[in-house]
């Protein structure tokens, strides 16, 4: 595992569209559909990570909460499954089922998405208004495997709370941090 942190888009960022396959239902979906009234947060995650696997209870639970409030979750998994099998889209699938996740997991095989988006570690947060412009960017908390710091996803809830009351969002963001995609 290669510990990596986030690139940071810059701020106004626009979201690029995709079309990509969901992994429990077969179907492809684009963020033109995905997006959600209140805004749109899209995760750069996999399975095997153990930087994912650390917060996903609480990542899952966030996405539930705030489903209800108008913000719709897409993750989205990039990485080489050859070199990675764990995150093939069949385990994707079990993971998805599982934990319930309320949103939809899709599978970028091609990584043209991960790249278009310039994510480069698992996990990586975007979060984007509703025309789908780049608020934040960066970490759910600070929070790492074995540093003993609670799990509360602060920093993002943060930034979805100030989104969601037309508040502005604090430009002094922290990069996430977890394994590099594993490209191809």
């Amino acid at each position: 595992m290669a510990l990596t942190k986030s690139n940071m888009l810059p701020l106004g960022f626009k979201a690029p569209n995709f079309s990509l396959p969901n992994v429990v239902n077969g179907n492809f979906e684009s963020l033109e559909v995905l997006k959600g009234h209140g805004g749109t947060l899209v995760v750069f995650m996999c399975n095997h990570c153990p930087y994912v696997i650390h917060l996903l209870d609480e990542f899952v639970s966030l996405a539930a909460e705030y489903k209800t409030k108008g913000i719709n979750t897409i993750a989205i998994s990039s990485n080489n499954v050859n070199t990675h099998p764990a995150d093939s889209p069949d385990k994707m699938k079990k993971l998805a089922l599982k934990k319930n996740f309320s949103f939809p997991y899709l599978y970028d095989q091609s990584q043209e998405i991960a790249k278009s988006y310039d994510a480069t570690c698992t996990p990586d947060f975007f979060l984007f208004d509703q025309e789908i412009n780049l608020v934040y960017r960066g970490c759910f908390d600070q929070s790492r495997p074995g540093n003993n710091t609670p799990i509360t996803g602060n920093h993002l809830r943060n930034a979805i709370d100030s989104l969601l009351l037309g508040e502005p969002i604090s430009k002094e963001q922290f990069p996430s941090m977890g394994c590099n995609i594993k490209w191809i």
